[in-house]
């Protein structure tokens, strides 16, 4: 499905900042409430989420989108809805032209790109708007860590 290539999102209008506070100042951004999904706008932040997530052995899933992206725009209330049904996993939002660094080293062509993490490694990738695929793939990895629960090899 969709992405835009070229330069390197707040994709929703409603994003959790450092603080906790939520962030509305995106007014060309999608409408909707993202309670669970994190904005990344530091690396020092951006660490934080990786370390977190790592000691507490929970799935990360991060979205490296952009404000000017119109498939980017499109699937942000799919990513809420998702990020709010799934407590259980980290979900991330990084703009690509905020904070370059991440994007550079996860080498991010376009946008959006999604990427599954456990413990700091890939465990999947998405790029595009996607909606099927992205349900499809949070499944998986929701599928992945439980069945790695119980099997002792996770958390």
């Amino acid at each position: 499905m969709g992405h835009c290539w070229s330069k390197v999102c707040m994709c929703c209008h409603n994003i959790n900042n450092a603080d906790g506070k939520v962030n509305n100042n995106q007014t060309d951004h999608i409408n909707c409430t993202c309670q669970n999904v994190h904005r990344i706008n530091t690396i020092q932040k951006w660490e934080q989420m990786l370390s977190e997530a790592t000691r507490d052995s929970k799935i990360i899933i991060v979205n490296f989108c952009s404000s000017w992206c119109s498939p980017s725009k499109s699937i942000a209330p799919l990513y809420c809805d998702l990020a709010n049904k799934n407590p259980s996993m980290t979900f991330l939002s990084i703009d690509i032209d905020e904070l370059r660094e991440p994007s550079s080293t996860w080498e991010v062509k376009s946008t959006p790109t999604f990427f599954f993490l456990k413990n700091g490694r890939q465990l999947d990738k998405l790029v595009g708007a996607n909606k099927p695929e992205l349900q499809k793939k949070i499944s998986a990895v929701t599928s992945l860590a439980n069945g790695l629960k119980h099997t002792g090899q996770l958390g």
